[in-house]
C-alpha cells in the first residue's frame, strides 16, 4: 500500500477546531500508547529568552567594510607570526640551504612590516586599476597592470 501524507489540522487560538478533534491515522494506530504524541509542533518548541539577541543578516558588503575600516584604524601586523616565519624559513632554505639558517627577531619582524607594507601597496594599486576599468571587483589582471606600472616585483 502507498504511503500517503496528511496534512495538519488547523487550529485557532492555540485550541483544536471541532474537525480536528477526531484522532489523527497516526494515532488511531497506536492507541495503545495515551502517552504524549513524539512530534513537536511549533507551539512547543523552545523559544530564545527574552534578554538574548535575535541574530541579524546583515547585507553583503557591509561586514567586509567594517573589518576594512578596523584594519586601517589598527597598526598591528595582518600576518600570523608563525606562518610568516615557517615561510621565510621556507624560502631561505630553498635558495640558500647553506649560508642562512638562522634568523633574529628583529629582521623577522622588519621583513614582516616591509612585506605587509608592500602587499598593502599592491592592493592599492590594483584597486585604483580595477576602479579605473570600471569595476569594482578584482582581478588578475588588475595586480599584473599595477606591477607592471609600479616596476614592482619581478621585471616584465
Amino acid at each position: 500500500m502507498a504511503r500517503t501524507k496528511h496534512s495538519a489540522p488547523k487550529s485557532r487560538n492555540g485550541r483544536q477546531s471541532s474537525a480536528a478533534g477526531a484522532a489523527s491515522p497516526s494515532q488511531r494506530a497506536s492507541t495503545s500508547s495515551p502517552g504524549p504524541s513524539t512530534r513537536r509542533t511549533n507551539r512547543d518548541a523552545p523559544k530564545p529568552p527574552a534578554n538574548q539577541k535575535k541574530h541579524r543578516r546583515h547585507k553583503p558588503g557591509i561586514v567586509a567594510l567594517r573589518e576594512i575600516r578596523q584594519f586601517q584604524k589598527s597598526c598591528q601586523l595582518l600576518i600570523p607570526a608563525a606562518s610568516f616565519i615557517r615561510e621565510v624559513r621556507a624560502i631561505t632554505y630553498r635558495l640558500a640551504p647553506s649560508q642562512v639558517t638562522r634568523w633574529t627577531a628583529e629582521a623577522l619582524v622588519a621583513l614582516q612590516e616591509a612585506s605587509e607594507d608592500f602587499l598593502v601597496s599592491l592592493f592599492n594599486d590594483a584597486m585604483l586599476c580595477a576602479i579605473h576599468a570600471k569595476r569594482v571587483t578584482l582581478m588578475k589582471k588588475d595586480f599584473e597592470l599595477a606591477r607592471r606600472l609600479g616596476g614592482k616585483g619581478q621585471p616584465w
